[in-house]
């Protein structure tokens, strides 16, 4: 329902904006290719919110040539009245911290950005902004430069039909590392926020290349679904319901695959809740509880026997999406990744198992299919518990220790949290890093050959499998549904495999085996990559390492004296010493943190670049590879 009040009453003053510039990370994160991203997400969001409380059906971002970004809405317009500061309403909202239209329940009824916030911190942090407003019959435009000081005072140029804002701004190359804006990026997550406001287009051009894309999708969840579960073997159509109970929407896909992994994504007015909440709380028990119902209704299961969640939502994908008016949302911590509402909880749990518990009455032959995979994913997880069980004594210990012994190269410290755990390419590089390593806190686990695919193996494969056996001994928290972060014999696993294609494609994957089997170890940070370098510089007296071939040729223009150059072709040419001081030394080393920053699109990759569909992995190629003569040649 649309909101009817929203002028320059509308807009309060909170404090003033200060220090931005000069401590930007608090405000957007980073200075890196993810704060400079941010900044098109704050303006973006603004014109969600307007299109999320019923104005406006249109959002277009335009890269320019010349470095600047455009964001286009449809909405009702920036104010243009004078404010009660004294300051034109737009100087306002662009120019002062905390200054916006959504501290007023007039303004906004359900809001996920921080408009005001959001768009002076943007201004802040660029060379120029334009903003150019369409209201009231009228077209208002006002600039400012250098971080925010106004160069053209707020005028009218013209007359419209029409209404909406249009925002302009250059990042500043003083505060970025990088101001090139990824097209890629970009429409990922533009793609996203269309999933959940159906009906509403965004387009994003590329002004550069001329790329130009178009997102709208009529049925919004059941298309999100659809399209993280493409190219999988489903078990039924997606299914969706919603319901609203004391002002807070709840609307709801899921649909069930033959796989393992759970895939739940969760937004509250359109901001995703990456580290869930209280409305997954209440989906999980919702849903948990429906099925334990229908299972022992007909007796399936018996009375005294029940369904744990992981059980139930083994094979499960869902998109959870709440809207929640601005007096009842609560989030945990700055960044917005967890809902702390307790009243969408029991709002969402309640409509979820009602739904699913009409939605399984109605439908046997569905119903009875995905109870059934949750009854083998049941007798999966006793059984893996039983061995984990087995495995701390007696015959199981001995079988673990069979399996690890002239293998895993041990650590000798007794904190977890301190140990690293290196799973290393070969014999040979293996033996000189467990010859340079602080045995200490480091062990190495050097591994034979090409790993499993595990996205196309069974789980008996995966079980028979003795690299994928010896790697989960040496991790020592299970696997799948039973893995349990709290219990890994180490704080860090890092993948260190040889700088080259055989070396990109065991990181593959490993990547693959940890996301679908140990995911928690990657969202709570404890994954990482070795960085080895590809070359090493000789200047006679001294060495340098260099990790890429736009390295070396920068290193050949700016060097002050001659070197040999070393191209090491695989981590065993290094000594021991070598490879520590450059890759294992955590004083030295570079190591790249592996994470999800969006699940849907990791889920998605995986499985079409991984899975053992040939048609989607070549039509992703295809669109998405360039190969020159040049990489012929490589090979």
């Amino acid at each position: 329902m649309a909101t009817t009040k929203y002028d320059e009453n509308s807009i309060k003053i909170l404090e003033g904006l200060e220090a931005v510039r000069k401590r930007p990370g608090m405000y957007i994160g980073s200075t890196d290719k993810r704060g400079l991203h941010h900044l098109i997400w704050e303006i973006v969001d603004n014109a969600i919110d307007e299109s999320i409380n019923g104005y406006g059906d249109y959002i277009k971002i335009t890269l320019n040539k010349d470095g600047s970004v455009t964001i286009e809405d449809h909405g009702r317009g920036v104010p243009t009245g004078k404010h009660e500061s004294g300051m034109s309403t737009p100087e306002v909202i662009y120019t002062v911290l905390h200054a916006g239209g959504k501290f007023e329940e007039a303004g906004y009824k359900v809001s996920g950005g921080l408009h005001g916030v959001g768009a002076s911190v943007v201004n802040a942090l660029s060379k120029w902004m334009e903003v150019t407003i369409y209201r009231d019959g009228e077209i208002h435009n006002i600039r400012f430069e250098n971080g925010g000081k106004v160069a053209q005072p707020l005028k009218k140029i013209g007359t419209t039909n029409r209404t909406g804002t249009t925002v302009t701004f250059l990042p500043d190359v003083e505060i970025f590392k990088s101001i090139n804006f990824s097209y890629t990026t970009i429409t990922e997550r533009m793609q996203e926020s269309a999933f959940l406001l159906s009906g509403i287009t965004i387009e994003v051009l590329d002004e550069e290349d001329g790329r130009n894309v178009k997102y709208h999708y009529d049925n919004g969840l059941i298309n999100f679904v659809e399209y993280i579960n493409e190219g999988k073997n489903v078990l039924h159509k997606v299914i969706n319901f919603n319901g609203i109970k004391q002002g807070i929407e709840v609307d709801i896909a899921l649909q069930y695959q033959e796989g393992y992994n759970e895939n739940i994504l969760s937004f509250v007015n359109n901001v995703k809740t990456s580290d869930g909440g209280s409305h997954e709380t209440g989906f999980k028990s919702g849903i948990t509880k429906a099925f334990n119902e229908y299972a022992k209704a007909n007796n399936i299961l018996k009375k005294d026997a029940s369904f744990e969640g992981s059980d139930v939502r083994e094979g499960l994908s869902a998109v959870i999406n709440l809207k929640i008016p601005e007096a009842l949302l609560q989030f945990e911590g700055q960044t917005k990744g967890k809902l702390g509402t307790p009243e969408a909880r029991t709002i969402t749990e309640q409509i979820t198992y009602e739904n699913m518990k009409f939605f399984l009455e109605e439908n046997r032959e569905i119903a009875v299919a995905i109870v059934e995979k949750a009854s083998r994913s049941k007798v999966a997880r006793e059984a893996a518990r039983k061995a984990r069980e087995a495995a701390r004594s007696g015959k199981g210990k001995e079988k673990k220790d069979k399996i690890l012994s002239g293998k895993l190269a041990k650590a000798t410290g007794r904190d977890p949290k301190l140990n690293e755990l290196f799973l290393v390419e070969g014999d040979s590089a293996g033996g000189s890093a467990i010859k340079g390593r602080d045995n200490v806190t480091q062990a190495i686990l050097p591994l034979r050959g090409k790993v499993l695919n595990t996205e196309k193996a069974s789980q008996n494969d995966i079980n028979s499998n003795e690299e994928l056996n010896t790697l989960q001994y040496a991790i020592g928290a299970g696997i799948g549904n039973d893995f349990d972060p709290e219990e890994s014999n180490y704080g860090k696993v890092i993948i260190m495999t040889d700088a080259d294609d055989d070396g990109a494609h065991i990181q593959i994957l490993l990547l693959t085996f940890f996301y679908r089997f140990m995911r928690p170890l990657i969202e709570q940070g404890m994954l990482y990559i070795a960085n080895p370098p590809l070359y090493g510089l000789d200047f006679g007296k001294y060495k340098e390492y260099v990790a890429t071939d736009e390295e070396l040729e920068e290193k050949k223009k700016t060097a002050k004296g001659s070197f040999k150059v070393q191209r090491f072709k695989g981590l065993g040419e290094m000594d021991s010493s070598e490879l520590y001081q450059t890759t294992m030394n955590p004083e030295t080393r570079s190591l790249i943190k592996v994470s999800i920053t969006d699940a849907a699109l990791a889920e998605k990759r995986v499985s079409v670049l991984m899975g053992d569909k040939v048609e989607p992995r070549k039509e992703w190629i295809e669109e998405n590879v360039d190969f020159t003569l040049e990489d012929n040649f490589k090979r």
